[in-house]
């Protein structure tokens, strides 16, 4: 490995390496300086050189342009991501968590599944019946087993509850 530090990229290689990363699909904000560090380092890694990490700052430069010219969109990538997750069977609190760890504010995340117009409960149904068919268990071992299977998915209680409301004791 050479001893000398490969130089920080320039703002310019680093927008273009940005427009290349967003243009393939929306990111948060810290999702893509983190993608740019990361390349930073891979380019490093495949010269066999010493890693410089990207200056904040400089990150933040990149950032902001691309907030500035529409390409970088945290409330868009929120709801896009919401949308997204719940089609893929995912409920509100795994899709908070992992917008969490993508850098979203809490609130901003509170405000985007409020606005949401996803039916939590009737998700968690199709997804409970895709899984387990239809009718659901009537018994307690069935409810139970459906119930943790929800959980996992990061269903809210009240949503898994609602979908057996429709069944006699």
């Amino acid at each position: 490995m050479s001893s000398s530090p490969t130089p920080a990229p320039t703002f310019s290689r680093l927008l273009d390496r940005a427009m290349r990363i967003l243009s393939q699909r929306d990111h948060s904000r810290e999702e893509l300086k983190g993608k740019l560090q990361l390349s930073n380092q891979r380019s490093a890694w495949m010269k066999q050189e010493a890693v410089e990490p990207i200056p904040d700052e400089l990150l933040d430069q990149v950032a902001d342009w691309c907030q500035q010219n529409g390409w970088l969109n945290d409330q868009r990538f929120t709801e896009r991501f919401i949308l997204s997750r719940s089609r893929k069977g995912y409920g509100p609190q795994r899709i908070r968590m992992e917008l969490q760890q993508k850098g979203i504010a809490r609130d901003e995340i509170d405000q985007a599944l409020f606005d949401t117009e996803v039916n939590w409960v009737a998700c968690a149904a199709n997804l409970a019946t895709r899984k387990f068919g239809d009718p659901l268990p009537k018994d307690w071992a069935g409810k139970s087993k459906v119930q943790r299977f929800l959980m996992t998915k990061g269903f809210l209680m009240e949503d898994i509850q609602a979908i057996f409301r429709n069944f006699d004791d």
